[in-house]
């Protein structure tokens, strides 16, 4: 991905947050993984919908994965949307969505909420950590660290 981290983008309504969650998709080009934080209706998969928008994907289709765990989807590259919210922390919680498997994707973007969950599960360098701070009718800060 082209991007110069650290960034952060201020969205003042949840079409800024779509909209930033696009310009990133727009820019991913297969093998990142997007560890995605922020508390509970920071807009996370709203987040997400303006990625797969970006990726070819109808972002009406994309749904917060809390049950399933993990959702794919099939655009422009292949997006895993992963929560872990319900998953007790620790490695486990990786085992639990066969995350290994789906790092050997080179052509799948990988987006995890709740990353925190996992602890110090060792993952690539292709890392890149995304954190919404902020709920509510309140705006948001978006950061982006690699």
């Amino acid at each position: 991905m082209r991007l110069n981290p650290p960034s952060q983008f201020h969205s003042s309504s949840p079409a800024e947050t779509f909209n930033y969650g696009h310009q990133l998709g727009a820019r991913l080009e297969g093998g990142e993984i997007l560890l995605l934080s922020g508390p509970l209706g920071a807009g996370k998969t709203l987040f997400v919908k303006g990625i797969s928008a970006a990726l070819g994907i109808d972002e009406e289709a994309v749904t917060s994965p809390s049950f399933t765990l993990v959702n794919p989807y099939t655009g422009r590259l292949r997006l895993y949307h992963i929560d872990l919210y319900r998953l007790d922390e620790g490695a486990t919680a990786a085992h639990a969505v066969d995350l290994d498997d789906l790092l050997v994707d080179e052509q799948a973007v990988i987006v995890i909420e709740w990353p925190e969950r996992m602890g110090d599960y060792p993952l690539p360098s292709t890392v890149w950590r995304i954190n919404i701070a902020g709920d509510g009718d309140a705006p948001r800060t978006i950061s982006i660290t690699q």
